[in-house]
């Protein structure tokens, strides 16, 4: 087998790995009173994996990871903390967890979920840091934009939808 069909192999492995994270961590946000869209533009420019919004209004933004190589090179995720309320760290059953005590990765200001497609559990909880007033406002109505042009897209996919953000 070459070097590339291999990466293909293993490309999508990790997308099949990501996907059932993605669901399992849904479930878990679900049964906490937080209701989740997954892929969420950000104000800047960023992608949530998921941002979740509960009763109060507050945002959670989960950041998934199925592998070290991925996680060692994201230098991004430090800029989701100014768009959510708190920040977890999603990743499948058997991912060394030791790099997510380290200060590179704020233990102090991040949770830390395991999950499979079929449930997930919060091993770290993660704090309520609470946006301000103007942020809230502007990400609540995007998500709220993104979930209604989504329904809409279900219920009329010829229909052109909302305008992207």
């Amino acid at each position: 087998m070459s070097e590339s069909s291999v990466t293909a192999i293993a490309s999508v492995t990790e997308r099949i790995i990501a996907a059932d994270v993605l669901r399992g961590t849904c479930r878990l946000l679900v049964r906490a009173g937080v209701a989740p869209l997954a892929e969420v533009a950000l104000g800047g420019g960023r992608r949530a994996d998921i941002m979740g919004i509960d009763s109060q209004g507050r945002l959670t933004v989960v950041e998934i990871k199925v592998s070290l190589a991925d996680l060692r090179g994201d230098r991004k995720w430090p800029e989701y903390l100014d768009y959510c309320d708190r920040f977890f760290w999603a990743v499948p059953a058997g991912f060394p967890l030791d790099l997510f005590v380290t200060a590179d990765f704020r233990p102090d200001r991040c949770g830390l979920i395991i999950a499979d497609r079929y449930d997930a559990e919060e091993l770290r909880a993660a704090p309520w840091v609470p946006l301000n007033a103007a942020r809230r406002k502007a990400e609540t109505l995007r998500f709220a934009r993104r979930a209604a042009g989504r329904l809409l897209g279900v219920l009329d996919p010829d229909g052109g939808g909302l305008a992207p953000d």
